[in-house]
């Protein structure tokens, strides 16, 4: 694989965040979500605190991660002094919020229990909670999170190019899946962007089918839906296929229409569009089609750290779509007596359109 240049804008997220904090109605931010703090400073460790307010930002970590801290967050770029405080977190943290009214908490990210011993360490502050500080930062792509991106996507298409023939009779749905999170791993990934569908038969119908020993026959629809882990970055695509060709009948009328209705959808991707208007896009064609009913899930998702992030497609969101946001467009139809069809496609959204991140053809 070849070397990826990386230019993330670290000391560029953290002056975003801030500017959040009045709008919040917090003067600083206690960051527990590890997924964000490896956003915000570029640590990977599996335990730690992230302070941030305007003065300041602190790591703090155990004696495990002390060095690893401080060469993950000196390689990032991120201005973030790190403290390894051992069990004196608690102590520490009562010191740096010493002086502050309201610290920010992340609500999906804090339990109940935590929360209450939080109540207790920062006890001369008010706690606020806030939501999406952090992930809403992180649906516009800088950079170097869209190279990596681009990877992750290449490594799939190339997997999933080099195990096709393998979509046979004969062949177990888990046999496909090994081969292919094994093929992905050898071309680069650092592992799977989330478990891979194959889903043959009967359990194609089901949209988050898991692989097992049904073996692919003649005339099945079958789904693949895959992704590559690149650098803690991931790539999502679905492709849809039937075994002994595309035939003819509701199997192939599926496969056609709701390519169909994800080439609507695409289309409509753009800077300043509704979320909802890629999802209305895509329905009416199945609509259109008598197929709308089998269409049981949102058109798409957000894309990045996680396999699954802001924003969403669907057609009760309220949100605009923004250059710079990576989303997924994935109609689907669901007949349980023929099986399903899904076809996925990651984009990047621009001002004139989008730019796609996966590339493997789609044969009907």
């Amino acid at each position: 694989m070849k070397k990826v240049n990386v230019d993330f804008d670290m000391q560029g997220r953290l002056s975003r965040l801030i500017e959040k904090f009045s709008s919040a109605g917090c003067e600083s931010l206690l960051v527990t979500s590890l997924t964000n703090i490896y956003y915000l400073s570029g640590f990977t460790g599996s335990a730690g605190l992230l302070w941030v307010d305007s003065k300041k930002a602190l790591l703090l970590v155990d004696g495990r991660y002390g060095e690893q801290a401080i060469e993950e967050v000196e390689k990032s770029g991120a201005q973030i002094e790190v403290e390894m405080v051992g069990s004196k977190q608690s102590e520490r943290l009562q010191t740096i919020a010493r002086e502050t009214r309201t610290v920010g908490l992340e609500a999906q990210s804090v339990s109940w229990s935590k929360m209450k011993q939080l109540e207790k360490t920062l006890e001369n502050s008010d706690l606020v909670f806030t939501e999406g500080l952090v992930e809403d930062l992180r649906q516009i792509k800088d950079k170097g999170e869209i190279a990596l991106m681009k990877t992750a996507a290449e490594i799939a298409d190339k997997a999933l190019s080099e195990i096709w023939s393998m979509f046979e009779e004969g062949v177990t749905e888990k046999e496909i899946a090994t081969s292919l999170d094994e093929t992905m791993v050898k071309l680069g990934a650092d592992g799977t962007a989330f478990e891979t569908i194959i889903a043959t038969g009967s359990n194609s119908a089901r949209p988050h089918a898991r692989p097992g020993d049904r073996v692919l026959s003649e005339g099945d629809l079958v789904v693949c839906d895959m992704g590559a882990l690149y650098k803690g970055y991931r790539s999502d695509m679905t492709r849809s296929t039937r075994i002994g060709g595309t035939g003819t009948g509701k199997p192939a009328e599926m496969l056609e229409i709701v390519l169909e209705a994800q080439k609507a959808g695409l289309a409509t991707v753009k800077e300043g569009i509704k979320n909802a208007e890629v999802d209305s896009a895509c329905r009416e064609v199945l609509k259109q089609a008598g197929m709308e009913e089998a269409f049981t899930h949102g058109t798409g998702h957000g894309v990045g750290l996680d396999i699954h992030e802001a924003p969403t497609l669907s057609g009760i969101s309220t949100d605009i779509l923004r250059s710079g946001q990576v989303v997924t467009v994935e109609p689907g139809v669901y007949l349980p007596e023929i099986g399903g069809v899904r076809w996925e496609d990651t984009v990047i959204v621009n001002e004139d359109g989008c730019e796609f991140l996966t590339h493997s053809p789609k044969v009907i």
